[in-house]
């Protein structure tokens, strides 16, 4: 249990207590629908609210402070709880992270990536939870705002902390680390995300090196030998590097000898301790293969042994919508539809390909968004890769998918074969009016797109014929 001073989150950040400190503070909270009695409440402004407005609505739910902007303070005096006063509460969240960090005192990997981040920080808690006490990011709060209250909700007992690290505009990585300050950073891969925002691919590697920059002297970075980046990456850190491969010609590490793609049964070979180990993955894919390299690099690093690392990835289970496989009416529905980019589509389509199903194997694809001035591009590639492989159907969703839909014409799917909708209602009437028990169905876009509600709508409908 948490159980914080007053005294520490004032100097930490830099604030004051108004008219007093209260005694103590258990939880630090952003959301009113989240305070929990003995919680900090942070009052935060966003782009459509102000947290300040909700301060009095957190003290009634069982907050016992507030956090908030010095401007804020003449409205905010009569709540009836005790107010840490800052200059700009953002801010402060952040430092409270950062020195709350440095109290524990505990070893930080960092994981960023373009894709992958979430799993790969997964991985990695589940197999250093076998013999330390492990901290991780709540879910993907990987932000100026999750991260910090993904730090400050670890146990004080936590021996080791994996922290995700997300970044989608240039500049934003070095003030994840300043708080976070990692001894370890993992990069899963870097490729053509938030594209919107940054004018290269090369581009968005540097801002994910600053990651490795940030790595005191006696940090440890560990690096894919099968990103096209690796020597850029490599360059930013200053100390030990520690490398994977999933191909067993390339000099690594660790590196992938065997996978069978159908049972998930891998074996590595160890170039570090020795010796060929092997371990059952429950997540497909090359791009998970390469996922558990990284995990097992880190792992390795901090003495947990093959035999804990099979028995952790034995009982291993992905996050909600990320390859979540549910069955309803004898169909299988892949949710894939967390997010999506050029390279996790791809990957995806991939392991599709691979799975086998009892009959036929049906795409619902739609929008990949931040891409900017490559969106076409991007998509209509996506559609051209669709020449490989045995489909049923492709079915896009938005206006972007159509694009996807063209790409996979112009490739050679049947025209027959290829249907573009509008919007989720017509998609979903169109699959429901397609599929049959034994097909299989890869449901995939970018978060904003809402096609995980496909799988819920038709998963319901199925049940009940």
């Amino acid at each position: 249990m948490v159980v914080f001073d007053p005294l520490d989150l004032a100097r930490w950040c830099g604030g004051q207590w108004l008219p007093h400190a209260p005694e103590n503070i258990l939880t630090v909270i952003h959301d009113t629908k989240k305070v929990t009695p003995g919680a900090l409440f942070v009052a935060l402004r966003g782009a459509r609210f102000d947290g300040h407005d909700f301060v009095a609505q957190a003290a009634g739910a069982g907050a016992v402070a507030a956090l908030i902007s010095r401007s804020r303070l003449a409205g905010l005096q009569k709540v009836g709880i005790p107010l840490l006063v800052v200059e700009d509460s953002a801010q402060a969240l952040k430092e409270l992270a950062a020195g709350y960090r440095v109290k524990l005192g505990l070893s930080v990997v960092g994981v960023t990536g373009s894709t992958g981040k979430t799993t790969v920080k997964e991985m990695i808690a589940c197999l250093l939870a076998t013999t330390l006490s492990t901290a991780r990011t709540k879910g993907n709060w990987n932000n100026e705002i999750g991260l910090p209250l993904s730090i400050l909700a670890m146990p004080p007992a936590s021996q080791v902390a994996v922290l995700e690290l997300g970044i989608s505009h240039p500049g934003e990585m070095a003030p994840l680390c300043a708080i976070a300050r990692p001894d370890w950073g993992v990069i899963t891969n870097v490729g053509p995300v938030h594209m919107e925002f940054f004018s290269s691919i090369e581009a968005i590697a540097r801002e994910k090196g600053e990651l490795l920059k940030s790595l005191p002297a006696n940090g440890i970075a560990v690096l894919s030998r099968d990103e096209p980046h690796e020597a850029l990456l490599r360059a930013c850190a200053p100390g030990r590097i520690i490398t994977t491969s999933v191909h067993g010609d390339i000099e690594a590490d660790y590196r992938l000898v065997f996978a069978d793609r159908q049972t998930g049964d891998c074996r590595v070979e160890d170039c570090v301790g020795g010796g060929v180990h092997s371990f059952r993955l429950p997540l497909p894919g090359a791009h998970n293969r390469s996922n558990a390299l990284l995990a097992i690099a880190v792992a390795r690093g901090f003495g947990v042994s093959w035999d804990q690392i099979a028995a952790a990835f034995a009982h291993f289970t992905g996050q909600p919508m990320r390859w979540e496989q549910t069955k309803a009416g004898g169909v299988t529905f892949i949710n894939d539809a967390y997010n999506a980019n050029p390279v996790s589509m791809l990957a995806a389509i991939s392991t599709f390909r691979e799975m086998a199903v009892l009959k036929r194997k049906w795409l619902l694809l739609g929008d990949m968004l931040e891409l900017g001035t490559s969106a076409v591009d991007a998509h209509l590639a996506v559609g051209r890769s669709l020449r490989e492989g045995t489909w049923a159907g492709l079915i896009t969703v938005g206006t972007l998918g159509k694009h996807i839909a063209a790409g996979a014409m112009a490739a050679g799917v049947p025209a027959e074969q290829v249907h573009s909708c509008e919007t989720l209602e017509s998609s979903v009437e169109m699959l429901r009016n397609c599929i049959a028990p034994g097909d299989a169905v890869l449901v995939k876009a970018s978060r904003g797109k809402h096609l995980d509600e496909v799988v819920v709508r038709l998963s319901a409908m199925l049940s009940k014929d």
